[in-house]
């Protein structure tokens, strides 16, 4: 799929496109090219991957005009570029919506002007129902993605727009594992919101799937969601105490925009999803036809049996997953 291609990753020097960048570049990928702002992250990359085919573009979502000079013979786009820190975005809401809502839809605009075959946008559970502003920049940055084909013409335009929709990857920057494995190891008090707060587990790998089958598979105007389990915040302390020792805890209660337990598929969009055997599609709801997508998709079927989606009703990971996970995350060291 990705023999002789020149792809752009916007965002392109955070954790998830450094995990990108490093997979494309195991296959006969002909350039990749990373979009940015961040000029440190950028000369920091480039220490990292000492690779021909990589190129570094200095430039913001932001700015149309340069996401098309980014742009020129690009055949595929991962655009991963937002600002993403829940409180950050709460303080700074409208610089927010400039990067996740109208920068998302440069891109869009800018893949069209350019002809792209096929556009992926990152998407985040926090989208579902969402509670924080952050969410709803996503939510939005999604329903672009996923409606961007429904008026082109599509013998002028052959751009296919597709969305996946994940929760925070084990250990992401300003996740709750390494604060957690921070404050015991410092032998600092144990801040936990609640005990029963559920979250969804997802590795990097797994996260680098979902987006690579996602493009393969996807024909435009889907999100794709991986199959996960969850776990407790009660089980996650356990677990990180039979590893790293005793820690104090304190209740803090849960926190501004935060939510009790995350949804990947609400009971509304149940409607329209479909699962493979690794993932589940939310298709398009408009021109919704179910036999058109059996014939369309191979090997799809209708999701039976689940109201929604969520990290309350998902399988659980027991403490002893748990434990086996974070030690080869690598996040003690």
């Amino acid at each position: 799929m990705y023999d002789g291609k020149k792809i752009l990753i916007t965002g392109g020097t955070g954790s998830l496109g450094r995990a990108l960048t490093k997979f494309l570049l195991t296959t006969k990928i002909e350039q990749i090219r990373i979009f940015s702002r961040n000029e440190s992250k950028q000369v920091e990359m480039e220490s990292e991957f000492t690779d021909e085919r990589l190129r570094f573009l200095v430039g913001d979502v932001r700015d149309f005009k340069r996401l098309c000079r980014a742009m020129e013979e690009i055949d595929f786009v991962f655009h991963a570029a937002a600002l993403k820190h829940v409180p950050k975005v709460e303080y700074n809401p409208f610089e927010a919506i400039k990067t996740n809502v109208t920068g998302s839809q440069n891109v869009i605009e800018a893949c069209l002007h350019e002809n792209v075959d096929k556009a992926i946008c990152i998407g985040t559970d926090k989208a579902v129902s969402p509670l924080n502003t952050y969410g709803a920049t996503k939510l939005l940055m999604e329903k672009l993605f996923v409606t961007a084909g429904n008026y082109i013409n599509s013998e002028k335009y052959r751009t296919r727009f597709i969305a996946v929709r994940y929760g925070n990857v084990l250990g992401s920057s300003g996740s709750v594992v390494p604060k957690f494995i921070s404050q015991i190891k410092n032998k600092e008090i144990l801040t936990i919101t609640d005990p029963k707060m559920t979250r969804f587990s997802i590795t990097m790998n797994e996260a680098l799937d979902l987006i690579v089958n996602a493009m393969k598979y996807g024909k435009g105007s889907e999100i794709f969601v991986p199959k996960l389990r969850s776990y407790t915040l009660e089980d996650l302390k356990k677990s990180l105490i039979a590893l790293l020792g005793p820690a104090q805890e304190k209740i803090i209660g849960v926190r501004q925009g935060e939510k009790l337990h995350e949804t990947l598929i609400n009971q509304d969009e149940m409607n329209y999803a479909w699962e493979t055997d690794d993932m589940y599609m939310i298709t398009n709801q408009r021109g919704y036809n179910e036999e058109r997508i059996k014939k369309s998709y191979n090997g799809v079927k209708k999701i039976q049996n689940l109201e929604k989606y969520s990290s309350d009703v998902a399988e659980k990971i027991s403490v002893n997953e748990l434990k086996a996970l974070i030690t080869k995350s690598g996040l003690l060291k």
